[in-house]
């Protein structure tokens, strides 16, 4: 009887220790590769154009779209003088015009507003969420952009440096690879968050390239009374 009532006991031991492995595995936040992130985001990454009065091709960029009303960001310097701003989804639809709703050129971050969908098209934006946590020195992230048209790439890298003073500008390091117009494209985290924001590259460090914190585009969202959640 005693044997039985022990076995019991380690019974209910081995049980419990599993529930627990159980609970802590379900908390563990589920971490994507290059694959799945592409997978996940490639419908709120859209390729930009600058176009002049005449229609003629100024220059190009990427977008990320935060919020299903169609609130974006990219880099300012992008954008800077634009006259009319263009985008193309990867579906393949043409929005336009994009109203930049403010810039910061000391950062390079800038704010953009999609025009509202149009009625018998999808009711809202895809989007991506934004990390309200600095990156860590080591962390993989992946960078999306545009660098040939309406062709989306996507890299994958470290960060190199969490805050790194450049040019009087405080900027992410990363190794993950940029090509000329991928500026203005999301830096993702292993969960799909976006990190922050494709600024260019560091001509002093061959593989080194600039990214913009998250921080400095909530800064001008606070700036202009704009919520992701109410934009």
């Amino acid at each position: 009887m005693k044997r039985k009532i022990a076995a019991l006991c380690i019974l209910i031991c081995l049980l419990s220790g599993a529930a627990v492995w159980l609970n802590v595995e379900a908390d563990i936040p589920v971490s994507y590769n290059a694959e799945d992130i592409f997978g996940q985001s490639e419908q709120a990454v859209f390729y930009i154009r600058i176009l002049r009065e005449d229609e003629s091709l100024k220059a190009t960029g990427t977008g990320v779209i935060l919020s299903p009303e169609g609130l974006a960001a990219t880099a300012y310097h992008v954008v800077k003088g634009a006259e009319r701003i263009e985008g193309t989804l990867r579906d393949g639809r043409v929005v336009s015009p994009i109203e930049v709703l403010g810039y910061d050129e000391q950062t390079d971050a800038a704010i953009l507003r999609l025009p509202a969908p149009e009625s018998g098209k999808k009711a809202a934006y895809d989007y991506l969420p934004v990390r309200d946590t600095a990156v860590r020195y080591g962390e993989k992230v992946f960078a999306i952009g545009y660098p040939m048209a309406n062709t989306p790439i996507i890299t994958e890298g470290i960060v190199n440096s969490p805050n790194a003073e450049v040019n009087g500008r405080n900027r992410i390091l990363t190794s993950a690879q940029i090509a000329s117009g991928m500026s203005g494209g999301p830096v993702l985290d292993r969960l799909g968050r976006v990190a922050g924001v494709v600024s260019g590259s560091l001509r002093t460090m061959n593989n080194i390239h600039l990214v913009i914190g998250m921080d400095d585009v909530r800064a001008l969202l606070a700036a202009r009374a704009i919520s992701l959640e109410a934009a």
